[in-house]
């Protein structure tokens, strides 16, 4: 029946592993209008890379959510979400093979998820991970599946399980969350290994494995947390 729009779910989905690869596993959260967690559900690979932890993650939420319901989905994966809005279309042309000619790497998992696209209205939200106040939905997908990558066990608002517990990863905020412009120049000491390639606020990227810090616009060289060198 033809009616009113549906209106947008909204909902986020993240993978981890503890040694890329090692102990892997993926959660998705869907909020309710005031985009507060209403349902999740997590779950554990075995031993598996980052990146089949993130596409599994897409792959699950895009399985337990309405094909007919316009969907929002935020990720902190640049691989996992440019894999099926930017490549995907030119690997199918040259036959599951990159530009450099080899063979797409997690072919399966990204042809599960070309499928359950098809004929949806889905819109990819990239969020920085591990940001101080940052998104919200993001940050509790990024708690359950790092809490189901170490223990390797099931969890979710189906089986009553609590809220995913802190992620080691994150820096904590210091009072409530509001924005403090005269502060938030002065960024973090504390550094970290990159979990996921990115770009820094210098307009320079970095490399999972790398160490990075909290800067002014984000995560990125720790050289660059006093914000002399950002850029746009």
């Amino acid at each position: 029946m033809i009616g009113v729009m549906a209106e947008r779910v909204i909902a986020a989905c993240d993978g981890a592993s503890k040694g890329n690869p090692g102990p892997a596993g993926w959660a998705w959260v869907v909020a309710d209008a005031g985009e507060t967690p209403v349902r999740w559900e997590a779950g554990a690979l075995g031993t598996a890379t980052n990146n089949v932890a993130e596409l599994t993650a897409l792959e699950r939420l895009l399985a337990a959510t309405d094909p007919g319901e316009p969907l929002e989905v935020r990720m902190d994966s640049q691989y996992a979400m440019k894999a099926v809005t930017t490549w995907l279309p030119g690997w199918k042309r040259n036959g599951w093979k990159t530009s450099a000619g080899k063979p797409v790497a997690n072919q399966e998992l990204v042809t599960r998820i070309d499928a359950l696209l098809e004929g949806r209205a889905v819109e990819f939200r990239y969020v920085p991970a591990h940001q101080v106040d940052g998104d919200r939905l993001n940050d509790f997908a990024d708690r359950a599946a790092s809490q189901a990558a170490v223990v390797q066990a099931p969890a979710g608002s189906d089986h009553g399980s609590p809220e995913p517990p802190p992620s080691p990863d994150t820096v904590p905020s210091r009072g409530p969350s509001k924005k403090r412009p005269a502060r938030t120049k002065t960024a973090s000491a504390r550094t970290l290994n990159a979990k996921f390639p990115g770009r820094c606020a210098c307009g320079r990227s970095y490399a999972a494995g790398e160490p990075i810090a909290k800067n002014p616009k984000g995560w990125g060289h720790p050289e660059c947390r006093s914000g002399a060198g950002a850029a746009e």
